[in-house]
């Protein structure tokens, strides 16, 4: 029973792209690992801007370095 938990922040992934994330990665551990998707847990965790960090910094200050702002 394989489990992935995807983070993303929380943004507006819409449920459409929500969904094909789900059968994307239960696809995947079909074709490589072969792992049945009736048993595949897939969760999405939708976190906010202010509580997600890289290379250090917050990731809204992260993005404006990155943009030269």
């Amino acid at each position: 029973m394989p489990y992935v938990n995807i983070k993303i922040t929380r943004e507006g992934a819409t449920p459409e792209q929500k969904a094909r994330l789900i059968k994307g990665v239960s696809d995947l551990l079909y074709d490589v690992l072969g792992k049945d998707p009736a048993l595949t847990f897939v969760v999405i965790d939708e976190v906010a801007l202010e509580d997600w960090g890289v290379g250090g910094l917050p990731v809204e200050e992260h993005r404006r370095r990155r943009a030269g702002g």
